[in-house]
């Protein structure tokens, strides 16, 4: 059962304040080791504020054993109504840099919070005025992120890291992403209109339409996981990217096969088309976007290969 923050004695608020910057401290050090050959000068702005949480770590400390001696409250953050959790690394890294910060400006004003809520009940003079400077030094950390920021983070850094992330972007997801996609969007199309052609059936086309869909993201997505673990590549998670490509090959597939949920089988196959033609068109757009490709170049080799590929599963349907 959770605590009451209100019901903390002085010692369990310094204790959980203790064990708090603690926590943090370590989280800073974690963003550093898995940033620093990266993302070298971010790893040094979250070194320094590291470094800070190890001195409010310190002084907490030192007023704790001045007035309540060596033994602290076994008592934690999660044990109390109302402080959040940490996020662990792992969830934060695929959001980018950006997200990072934000959760280190959340990290503080949370503690901020703390801090002036337990200053408010502290009865000892110390106590209070050492948790008081504390939410102050908690709301200035933003200021010091800005600082450390300027200080650490030139133009030339700045540029380098947000052309770090977007390789590792595309490689991570777009490139995952738009294998699925292409697959599903283009390879399913013989089955789909095959089926079409062949039985003039709505119900039975987008069976065949769900079944090679699901297949195929199910297949795509193994395959990519599998291919390669990451580690020389740079391309992060296997099962991550395995995921967006399994989903991408799933939904481009559906893409074209949910309108034959219409009964009307000629408007059904009408608007399939005009589904693969949008379908197309971002494939292209994408490969313009992330992977260099010349709009025109990108249009051809998608177009092409799709029209082949349609008009496969109409003869094979047709005969």
């Amino acid at each position: 059962m959770k605590r009451r923050a209100s019901s903390l004695t002085e010692p369990e608020i310094l204790a959980v304040a203790i064990s708090s910057e603690e926590e943090d401290q370590r989280i800073y050090l974690a963003y550093v080791d898995a940033l620093k050959d990266e993302y070298p000068a971010t790893a040094a702005v979250f070194a320094g504020m590291a470094e800070e949480e190890g001195h409010h770590r310190e002084r907490l400390l030192a007023t704790f054993r001045k007035k309540f001696g060596e033994t602290l409250p076994f008592i934690r953050r999660e044990d109390i109504q109302g402080m959040p959790w940490r996020r662990p690394l792992w969830l934060m890294r695929p959001l980018g840099l950006d997200a990072i910060r934000n959760q280190v400006i959340e990290m503080e004003t949370q503690s901020e919070a703390f801090y002036r809520h337990a200053a408010e009940r502290a009865r000892d003079v110390e106590v209070r005025d050492l948790l008081t400077r504390l939410a102050q030094a908690e709301q200035g950390h933003v200021n010091l992120g800005e600082h450390l920021r300027k200080d650490k983070l030139s133009p030339d850094a700045v540029e380098s890291e947000k052309e770090t992330a977007r390789r590792a972007f595309v490689l991570q997801m777009v490139q995952p992403g738009l294998a699925g996609l292409m697959d599903g969007s283009v390879s399913t199309l013989a089955p789909l209109f095959a089926a079409a052609f062949a039985t003039h059936d709505t119900h039975n086309t987008f069976v065949v339409g769900l079944a090679a869909a699901v297949g195929a993201g199910i297949s795509m997505g193994f395959a990519e996981a599998l291919s390669d673990d990451g580690q020389l590549s740079g391309r992060g998670s296997p099962w991550t990217r395995g995921f967006v490509c399994g989903l991408m090959t799933t939904l481009g597939g559906l893409g074209h096969t949910l309108p034959y949920l219409v009964p009307h089988f000629m408007i059904a196959t009408m608007i399939a088309i005009a589904v693969v033609a949008v379908e197309l068109a971002v494939i292209a757009y994408i490969r313009m976007r992330y992977m260099d490709t010349p709009l025109m170049s990108a249009v051809f080799q998608v177009v092409v290969g799709g029209v082949l590929v349609f008009l496969t599963g109409i003869l094979i349907g047709a005969g």
